[in-house]
């Protein structure tokens, strides 16, 4: 961000960026506590999951009004716009990862008394991948560094593959045998929302690439070819 002369309005700014990675801890917490939820059968770190989801819900409200102020009051121009609108952006993506983790921990609840269909390393490495994309997206964001934001878009190919190996798994043990169907699926789920949610890191990425360059990278394969 630019330095500036009112130390106000750049306390504000430095604020804002605080909160948004304030928020982006929780939300690591919540992926992270509700694969472990799964995989150990932890009903209470499933449940600590929902309760720290209504933190996730209210630092969105916060961190949105607090944008909007600045906008309003401020009428931030060049980088700074870039800042405040590129935030409002990351802000919606982080809490759709909460409800993600949501949705893991409650997949793990329904679990809980259903036996093991065996080991879930790919589920474990398929978390470790999805938080670790999170975490260098937002840091790509502090530091506006598009190497970083960049590299967290290149690895959303492994997700990928490892959402469908898990997905493969699964049919096969729905195959050998009908009991499996419910905890397959749910395992499957799982496995989806985990996809999804790196999903979201890759976006915070291409957003960080907006605001440093400011230049959009979404959604390359639907638009036109570029004049040259």
């Amino acid at each position: 961000m630019t330095t500036h002369t009112d130390k106000a309005y750049e306390a504000e700014l430095r604020a804002l960026r605080d909160r948004l990675l304030a928020m982006g801890g929780l939300v690591e917490k919540a992926i992270g506590a509700s694969v472990r939820s799964m995989i150990e059968r932890d009903a209470g770190a499933a449940e600590q999951v929902k309760t720290r989801d209504r933190e996730i819900n209210r630092m969105e409200v916060e961190i949105d009004g607090a944008c909007r102020r600045i906008l309003a009051l401020r009428q931030p121009a060049a980088s700074d716009l870039r800042f405040i609108t590129t935030a409002l952006k990351i802000v919606v993506d982080l809490e759709r990862m909460g409800d993600l983790a949501v949705n893991v921990a409650e997949r793990a609840l329904d679990l809980q008394q259903a036996p093991s269909l065996g080991p879930m390393h790919d589920l474990a490495r398929i978390a470790d991948l999805a938080e670790a994309q999170l975490k260098k997206a937002l840091d790509a964001f502090v530091t506006g560094d598009v190497e970083k934001a960049e590299e967290v878009m290149g690895a959303d190919d492994l997700v990928d593959a490892l959402y469908l190996k898990i997905f493969n798994d699964m049919v096969l043990l729905m195959m050998e045998d009908p009991k499996n169907i419910r905890r397959a699926t749910s395992i499957m789920f799982a496995a989806k929302h985990l996809e999804r949610f790196a999903d979201h890191a890759v976006n915070v990425g291409e957003m960080v690439i907006f605001m440093v360059r400011g230049k959009d990278v979404r959604h390359p394969k639907s638009r036109a070819e570029e004049p040259p």
